[in-house]
């Protein structure tokens, strides 16, 4: 590891020690073990990271190479934003993150406080990454477009929930009513795309 980060983890373990309240002199046996634990939650740290950015990549490509330009919709929140978009003159990078602003103050009272957190950050990166990154359009094949801009669309938060985070809110909603109702977490995703896809039907039409 380099020396910097190791020195700074060293630091960190020092304090923890002192607001233990730890009166004798704080020993190397002491502080080894703390360090590597904060090593292991560094390194779990990263690789979160990592899953969330290939996450916004991914799910950028599938809106902007595929779904975007060809007036395609998804479902969840994305899907809103997407609709949002048709009807209104806000960027599609503003409406994200707007979206998904109650989803995720509802992840933070449901879930926890890091994944809401993780979750802003993610949700802003594929904001900043829909308004500023170029992705070539790849086909206008319907067909293709659903497929593939599904895929990768998919792919992406997927690969977001490996980080410990969603780039699609409507995922905190399922969890929260399906602990309320009788239902899946599945159900409930059912029932909020087919609302989403009916309005896309009425907004755009019922061939895209």
């Amino acid at each position: 590891m380099n020396p910097f980060i190791s020195k700074l983890l060293v630091i960190v373990a020092r304090k923890r020690l002192e607001n233990k309240n730890i009166q004798k002199p704080v020993s190397k046996k002491l502080i080894v073990p703390i360090v590597r634990n904060l090593q292991v939650e560094l390194t779990h740290t990263i690789k979160k990271y990592i899953f969330i950015v290939i996450g916004v990549f991914s799910a950028g490509f599938g809106l902007k190479g595929f779904l975007l330009p060809n007036h395609f919709i998804d479902g969840g929140a994305t899907g809103i934003s997407l609709l949002l978009g048709n009807i209104t003159s806000l960027k599609l990078g503003v409406l994200l993150v707007l979206v998904h602003l109650p989803f995720i103050f509802l992840a933070s009272k449901t879930i926890n406080q890091k994944f809401a957190v993780r979750s802003i950050i993610a949700i802003t990166l594929l904001a900043l990454v829909v308004h500023f990154v170029d992705y070539p359009i790849i086909t206008e094949d319907k067909l293709l477009i659903a497929v593939f801009g599904g895929f990768f669309l998919g792919l992406g938060i997927g690969m977001s929930m490996r980080g410990g985070s969603v780039i699609d809110g409507t995922e905190v909603l399922a969890i929260y009513l399906s602990r309320k109702l009788s239902l899946t977490i599945g159900d409930v995703l059912l029932i909020i795309n087919i609302i989403i896809f009916s309005f896309g039907a009425y907004i755009l039409s019922i061939e895209v």
